[in-house]
């Protein structure tokens, strides 16, 4: 099944799997990633860690990683930010000149409620916004406004560094597990059973990490600020099923609960960054503008926060304030302002080289245009190929994905291979590349130094959620996702994508000849590798 997307004029989505059994149909590739089967295990004991991932020392112009809160004392050497962050340009779309409504062209298939979830807003926002009743009907082609600026205005205290949203340069050599360890805390001894692995507190919130590319010192700290798990011995928490609050069906465990928190997180930082988000509801109904002096690292805070199932105006703005999750932060790391690396991206920055992930000769199926790099809340980064395989579904496949460019893999196993391009050991810094949906059959290990071309593993269903054996690959620079679409665009051998505006839609064009992505295997989405 695919994904829908939350601001259909951006390159990321939202991702709402109830709504999407009944809109959307089984496809013949997918990167809808519901998240995983988890089983809590209710006697969480001795358990011993996987291989800490190859680091090295980071070189670069930052402040060194300081020491964390110790175990043993109330004392901690933590960095001092003396400095004032520096304001954002305004955003467009930002502060009380922007225009209140976005206009929405109803497309077959679509209901009120997929709307309202598209753009963050409610079913009863939009009736309200549309002149609408309970019993009146869409239709194809109906133009509906769709709020966009809250009366009120957010916060305009900066809370983290965009630097200190993404898994990028500052988090150079920052161990979760060495961290956690300095503690006798719940999540040291808290373990839960993902996709079939048996995994500890510390090694779950590394996984997301992974595979958000959201800074784990902000996951630990909204961990901390809602459950007390990283210092405390004991739960404290309610109901531990549901460790941040966010009741929902099948959404039960500390994974799915931190998978809830990186996704909005993601949501607020790309949406404002990438799309021009210019407002979000709280869960209250309360709609908010962003304000236009914070950053986009702290619009993402922001929005997550908001998300919270308990979250009202009132409590929101303690959250986002100096005594919320910022004090938190503070109380684990220092102040996150001193971990800044700015800017993430530098000028004119550009893609190297890259090949079609597959050998010369083989011809493989276009079936996904852009869609999010890792769940829906995340840029549109990511492309889908599917091989010329006589078999449909979850199966296994003899077909070779290849490297697209030479680099040291630094992650592989869960589906996920992830190659360095600058080979430093390290995803978060320069050129990365996720190859998602291996097998663990013949998959390239860790550590591994590979050249373009080489063999990484076969497509499969591993890893998240697919119900069709695929390749999903997506890039990142500086741990942020570039989208496929974007002012960078995605290009293999010549062919460089382009997105039609909607999820999973899209082209890949090289010289006169175009590609379209489709679920099917079809010369119109077929390209052979040379």
């Amino acid at each position: 099944m695919r994904a829908m997307k939350k601001q259909p004029i951006a390159r990321f989505t939202s991702l709402f799997p109830q709504i999407l059994l009944i809109i959307f149909s089984f496809s013949l590739t997918s990167c809808e990633r519901p998240d995983p089967e988890v089983t809590i295990v209710a006697s969480p004991g001795a358990f011993t860690l996987p291989p800490t991932p190859l680091v090295t020392p980071f070189s670069g112009d930052r402040p060194a990683p300081p020491t964390p809160i110790s175990a043993r004392s109330n004392t901690a050497e933590l960095p001092v930010y003396m400095g004032t962050p520096t304001p954002d340009p305004p955003h467009q779309g930002d502060g009380e000149n922007s225009q209140p409504f976005v206009d929405h062209t109803v497309r077959a298939g679509e209901t009120l409620g997929y709307i309202a979830q598209l753009y963050g807003s409610s079913i009863e926002e939009l009736q309200t916004a549309n002149q609408l009743g309970q019993s009146d009907m869409l239709y194809v082609g109906q133009v509906l406004q769709i709020p966009r600026q809250g009366e009120l205005t957010g916060s305009s205290f900066k809370i983290i560094p965009d630097s200190e949203l993404v898994y990028g340069p500052a988090m150079r050599g920052f161990d979760v597990a060495a961290f956690v360890a300095r503690f006798n805390s719940y999540l040291l001894s808290y373990h839960e059973e993902v996709e079939g692995q048996l995994l500890s507190g510390p090694a779950i919130v590394q996984l997301l990490a992974d595979r958000y590319s959201v800074n784990p010192r902000l996951l630990l700290a909204v961990l901390e600020y809602r459950t007390g798990w990283v210092t405390q011995p004991t739960a404290n928490v309610v109901d531990d099923g549901y460790p941040l609050g966010h009741v929902q069906e099948n959404s039960a465990g500390l994974y799915k609960q931190l998978s809830w928190a990186a996704n909005e997180l993601s949501w607020g930082y790309y949406g404002r960054s990438e799309a021009n988000t210019a407002s979000f509801l709280v869960n209250d109904g309360t709609r908010l503008a962003f304000d236009p002096t914070i950053n986009d690292g702290t619009a993402g805070v922001q929005a997550m926060l908001a998300a919270h199932d308990g979250a009202t105006h009132e409590s929101w703005q303690q959250d986002v304030g100096p005594e919320g999750l910022f004090a938190a932060f503070n109380r684990l790391f220092g102040n996150p302002f001193a971990y800044t690396v700015d800017p993430l991206w530098p000028p004119e920055l550009s893609q190297p080289p890259l090949r079609l992930p597959w050998a010369d000769g083989d011809t493989w199926s276009f079936t996904g245009g852009p869609h999010g790099g890792w769940n829906s809340g995340v840029a549109w980064a990511a492309l889908d190929f599917a091989p010329d395989d006589e078999q449909l579904g979850c199966v296994p496949s003899d077909a070779w994905v290849t490297a697209m460019s030479d680099g040291l893999v630094t992650r592989s196993g869960f589906g996920a291979v992830v190659v360095d391009l600058d080979g430093d050991g390290y995803a978060g810094t320069g050129w990365a590349i996720l190859y998602m949906h291996l097998a663990t059959r013949d998959r390239v290990p860790a550590n591994t130094w590979v050249q373009t071309g080489d063999r990484l593993g076969h497509p499969s269903c591993e890893g998240g959620f697919s119900n069709a054996l695929h390749l999903h690959t997506a890039r990142t620079f500086n741990g942020r996702w570039v989208a496929a679409d974007g002012i960078i665009p995605f290009a293999m051998s010549g062919w460089v994508s382009q997105g039609l505006g909607r999820e999973y839609d899209g082209l890949l064009v090289r010289g006169g000849v175009t590609k379209e992505a489709c679920e099917c295997r079809e010369a119109l989405n077929a390209i052979a590798g040379e």
